[in-house]
């Protein structure tokens, strides 16, 4: 099976549809993570937000943001919010999964939205919003070469990783760290069918069940 299609088909499984959209009101955020096929390889896109931003300047993402009023659901937010940002039309996203949620740092709770790609798309970055737009190879987050993490952070419960990667092309250094490289190791665990060269702080066999605990406790609280 091709490539595409077997992640597909992979992906689909971990699919939670609206299976949270009753949750409390929480203030709530969704992220497109595009990928796409490049010589057999799957990769993914990457911005690097505007350092002229009040919150998170200059810091790696996926396209995204917080749901408005007039959005339907998580993936309207981050189809949405992808076109705004690197000019992506809603209709050239292929969407495959809606994946569970994971609150940030300042109790926002973000979903993740994986969707296909072209190979040939070309963006075009907002400068108010993003600085650059650069694709990883999907493989690179699960290896230890370019990783690092910091355990027992304020308020964290797991790992706080990190990444270090050179675009090939340009020679620009990123650093992918917090809940994007969370984002990114976990779509990467799920896509690949791989456990990571590193300790991730979740059960790579079984993700959701993590999430949904941690989720859970959070909503004890309120």
């Amino acid at each position: 099976m091709p490539i595409k299609e077997d992640t597909i088909s992979v992906l689909k499984q971990f699919d939670i549809g609206d299976k949270f959209s009753c949750l409390p009101a929480m203030p709530k955020a969704s992220v497109l993570v595009p990928l796409f096929v490049k010589d057999g390889e799957l990769y993914t896109l990457m911005t690097l937000r505007s350092k002229e931003l009040r919150r998170n300047a200059g810091e790696v993402c996926f396209p995204g943001g917080k749901r408005d009023p007039s959005d339907r659901d998580d993936v309207e937010t981050a189809l949405r919010e992808a076109e705004e940002e690197i000019g992506l039309p809603p209709d050239h996203v292929q969407v495959v999964c809606t994946l569970f949620p994971i609150i940030n740092k300042r109790g926002l709770l973000v979903t993740p939205v994986v969707g296909f790609i072209d190979e040939s798309f070309c963006p075009r970055p907002n400068p108010d919003e993003v600085s650059a737009v650069f694709t990883v190879p999907l493989d690179f987050f699960t290896s230890e070469k370019d990783h690092s993490a910091t355990h027992g952070a304020a308020g964290m419960m797991i790992p706080l990783h990190s990444f270090d990667y050179v675009d090939p092309d340009t020679g620009s250094q990123y650093h992918i760290w917090g809940l994007t490289a969370m984002v990114v190791i976990v779509v990467a665990t799920l896509a690949l069918r791989k456990k990571p060269e590193f300790d991730t702080g979740f059960d790579s066999e079984d993700p959701l069940s993590f999430f949904q605990q941690a989720l859970q406790r959070r909503l004890n609280k309120l």
